[in-house]
């Protein structure tokens, strides 16, 4: 792994440190994932900005395989969860049991004695693979809630903190909706982004026929320390954006909104409900991590046109006459870019 910028390192040297590793990354991820290069880029945008993603794609696109991957690629410790109807809250945030002290003894117990003890469930890890998270009851699809949002959980009372970073990749398939559970609008806006991976391209795919499903993939070299992923991380939040970028931002989200007086024809026809906040918030979080990730100083608009579609699309609710005419809400985001004209400069 690559020497360590020292702590007193000034945002110029980590934004170069940025640039330079983020090309090693794609790099490294490449030597396993062929293809999905807008899926791989969103990812790691989410990564530095600190934000979960839920990404969507059909059996049997290397949804698993990239994650593992990318938590490989960032020396992180990462732990997949396979969503069940039957998983309750406890098999993912851990439980307190009862254990005898013996003669070593339990914390908080005396010798010989008694005492709950908490076991730490597979959220307890770096980056979190929650697969097929619509399988299994809300209730259980609620516990990741806390853990998303507070980095902590709590169990039997007691709070219990996650270590950073902390990221979760909860996946969906979208072709077996029986038997399933859909995640609730207040929690699919937990999700920094909603990300779509498609079908690989011809070439694509006759590399990855080639290669063979069942060879072992190659030793990932960890390009990015721990230490650095915080660094870089807290550095994203500081890239400065100027004031037409974040009127940008706030318009795209505003636009969603049916009973926005700005808002297009299509939106009042086929929206239901419309972006909130958060979704400009995200925005312009999404367009520094962007910057960083490209070793710009600086937001630029295009920036924010580049994640528009990754943090509306789940934030916008097509009503019946949109399902009724076949109108997605892909489609809608689309024209919502299109009408809405990046604000001009100020002298």
């Amino acid at each position: 792994m690559p020497a360590t910028p020292p702590p007193t390192a000034s945002d110029a040297q980590l934004l170069r440190l940025a640039g330079e590793r983020y090309a090693g990354l794609r790099t490294q991820i490449s030597k396993v994932i062929v293809g999905q290069d807008a899926v791989v880029e969103a990812l790691l945008a989410a990564i530095f900005a600190q934000g979960h993603v839920a990404l969507v794609g059909v059996p049997g696109l290397a949804k698993t395989l990239l994650v593992r991957t990318l938590a490989s690629a960032l020396d992180w410790s990462f732990k997949r969860i396979q969503f069940t109807p039957d998983l309750m809250p406890a098999d993912i945030i851990g439980m307190e049991i009862l254990r005898d002290g013996g003669a070593g003894g339990v914390s908080g117990a005396v010798s010989g004695g008694r005492a709950m003890e908490f076991v730490r469930g597979p959220i307890f890890a770096n980056l979190v693979l929650a697969d097929e998270i619509n399988r299994t009851p809300p209730k259980t699809q609620s516990a990741l809630l806390e853990a998303m949002q507070e980095y902590t959980v709590t169990s039997m009372g007691r709070t219990h903190t996650l270590e950073r970073p902390f990221v979760v990749v909860a996946t969906q398939n979208p072709i077996e909706q029986e038997g399933t559970y859909p995640l609730p609008e207040a929690q699919l806006d937990r999700f920094m982004f909603s990300l779509r991976m498609d079908y690989p391209g011809r070439e694509e795919e006759e590399r990855i026929v080639a290669g063979g499903a069942l060879a072992q993939p190659p030793e990932m070299e960890p390009v990015f320390s721990r230490e650095e992923t915080l660094a870089v991380q807290a550095l994203v939040r500081r890239v400065p954006a100027s004031a037409h970028v974040v009127s940008y931002a706030v318009a795209l989200a505003r636009a969603t909104r049916p009973a926005a007086p700005e808002s297009p024809e299509m939106v009042r026809r086929y929206v239901e409900w419309g972006a909130g906040p958060r979704a400009g918030q995200h925005l312009l979080l999404a367009g520094q991590a962007l910057a960083v990730l490209a070793g710009r100083p600086h937001v630029a608009a295009a920036d924010i046109r580049r994640a528009a579609p990754w943090v509306l699309r789940h934030r916008v609710l097509p009503n019946y006459a949109a399902a009724g005419e076949g109108v997605a809400a892909d489609a809608i985001v689309a024209h919502v870019l299109e009408q809405v004209r990046e604000p001009g400069y100020t002298s």
